[in-house]
């Protein structure tokens, strides 16, 4: 049985129905999902999740589908685990990762937003999906589009790295490469969308979209034992993902499954394109668009439509944002493949160079529990480190080569 209500403007509150519509036609806020919390409050506990299967849909109540789910069995419940080696490098006595780079099927956290999108997009009879993307999204909807027997039209820019394009194409949807950044390929997807009757996942489904990012705030509350850590750092791009794990916390705590979350939010995002961190540093309420120079190019959205929203959740948790450069994110992404064994892509260079900025600017204590959250996985944008890594020491096949070589190596 459903339960969810419909959908309500973040803006003026106004209510519609459970379409597939994202903004409101009186105020033009931003349409979200509506739940019927009481409902889902009465039959919802620690017991029930536990007795499911490990996937997204363990939290089926707190998301947007009126029927079974159709698509995303396999995916969600991924590494959750003290980092200690690199909490020691750090300074810090209590450093967690939550780790998306081995989500299923795609290697990042899109798969979660996409796995609902799709279940939702299948209850709207759709049979066609789309995004605009900067990589990860074009992967999850062409793999689990096909999985879901879903026609698949996907919009990226023309210069996305290698490793993400063939992470598409594999699956053989229609792949169009635009010649321009993100912002110019989403809005170009927002026309088409206002001409076919497709489901475009971050556009005329956004509402539901938005909703599976939830399912990573709730895994980590659930994975620390059923509470919510004091700091968290988050990749931000659009800014959805930030949002919806402070939503996801305060869900948890309306339907008592954990105490008041004490939680801190912090944005990282490049100093090449940091829309959101420098709203947050100015303390304004606008967040002004960018030209993104960066080569995390997943996080390279220069007019982030959550933006504002994320910058609230910050100042609603008394968090604060950092913006690393280019030669930061490639360290920082060497770093924790040397100290935790997790090769992440650039967004998670990102991250965990802002939370060492953060440690050491005394904006995160290190005396309290922190989680880095890392939501792609390295294999996609090798062209970050490939210049910055060596290079294997060439032998001959004998043991005098061998001995030799590694003398002088060492």
């Amino acid at each position: 049985m459903s339960t969810i209500k419909g959908l309500k403007c973040r803006e003026c509150g106004r209510h519609y129905p459970a379409e597939a519509i994202y903004v409101c036609e009186y105020c033009f806020g931003s349409l979200e999902v509506d739940y019927d919390y009481e409902r889902i409050r009465a039959t919802l506990t620690r017991r029930l999740v536990e007795s499911r299967p490990q996937n997204i849909w363990r939290y089926r109540e707190l998301l947007p589908i009126d029927g079974e789910p159709t698509v995303g069995f396999h995916t969600g419940f991924t590494p959750f685990y003290r980092a200690r080696r690199l909490g020691a490098a750090f300074g810090v006595k209590e450093l967690y990762i939550k780790d998306d780079s081995a989500c299923h099927p795609t290697l990042s956290f899109k798969d979660r937003v996409v796995s609902v999108a799709l279940s939702r997009a299948k209850e709207l009879k759709f049979d066609t999906v789309s995004c605009a993307s900067t990589g990860n999204l074009a992967n999850a909807v062409s793999a689990l589009g096909a999985k879901a027997g879903l026609k698949r039209v996907i919009f990226i820019p023309a210069d996305l790295e290698m490793g993400k394009v063939i992470g598409s194409l594999i699956y053989a949807p229609k792949l169009v490469a635009v010649e321009g950044n993100y912002d110019e390929v989403n809005r170009l997807c927002a026309e088409i969308g206002a001409r076919y009757k497709w489901a475009f996942v971050n556009i005329n489904i956004r509402p539901y979209y938005a909703e599976g990012s939830k399912t990573y705030g709730f895994e980590i509350a659930e994975q620390l034992g059923w509470k919510a850590p004091q700091h968290i750092v988050v990749p931000a791009a659009s800014g959805s993902l930030l949002v919806k794990i402070w939503k996801s916390f305060k869900e948890f705590h309306r339907m008592g499954l954990i105490d008041e979350p004490p939680t801190r939010l912090y944005a990282a995002q490049a100093e090449g394109c940091s829309p959101i961190a420098t709203a947050v540093h100015q303390g304004s309420d606008i967040i002004k668009p960018v030209k993104p120079k960066t080569i995390a190019k997943s996080l390279a959205i220069g007019n982030p439509a959550d933006g504002y929203y994320a910058a609230d959740a910050i100042r609603e948790t008394e968090g604060w944002a950092s913006a690393v450069g280019d030669q930061e994110i490639i360290e920082a992404m060497k770093l924790l493949a040397q100290t935790e064994g997790i090769f992440t892509e650039t967004a998670g260079g990102v991250t965990v160079a802002a939370a060492k900025r953060l440690i050491e600017e005394k904006k995160i204590p290190r005396d309290e529990s922190i989680v880095i959250c890392i939501t792609g996985n390295g294999l996609k944008t090798q062209e970050a480190v490939a210049g910055h890594i060596g290079r294997p020491i060439k032998i001959k096949p004998t043991l005098d080569s061998f001995e030799e070589n590694m003398k002088e190596k060492s």
